[in-house]
């Protein structure tokens, strides 16, 4: 492990970490809120965070794989969110409450016609 970069990009590679990081930690606490599989819009936002942050991590690491593992994920994570604006999908009402969602959107990973374990 090489700890030898300057403490400022130290700071950014482990903000860009704890951002893409805790886009897991927002998606399983809406899903559990839900009680269901959901994947709320903040989501995506943190993945944008994390992502634009981690690749320019990479860029000044000067490291290829990291580079190209981060280059092509906001494509992804913006094509999301203009899904969801466009469609205006809806997620549960509950969802969202103190977890600073907002309105609760977003797009859903179980659809309607399959049973869950709440049912």
């Amino acid at each position: 492990m090489e700890w030898s970069d300057s403490s400022l990009w130290l700071a950014i590679g482990l903000l860009g970490n704890a951002a893409f990081f805790s886009r897991f930690l927002v998606q399983w606490l809406a899903s559990e809120r839900a009680g269901r599989s959901y994947v709320p819009i903040a989501f995506w936002y943190l993945s944008i965070v994390g992502s634009v942050i981690l690749l320019a991590y990479a860029i000044h690491r000067r490291d290829p794989v990291f580079t190209l593992a981060f280059l092509p994920n906001c494509i992804v994570y913006l094509r999301n969110l203009v899904l969801i604006r466009r469609t205006g999908a809806g997620g549960s009402p509950s969802v969202g409450g103190g977890l600073g969602f907002g309105k609760a959107r977003g797009s859903e990973q179980v659809p309607d016609s399959v049973e869950t374990s709440d049912q």
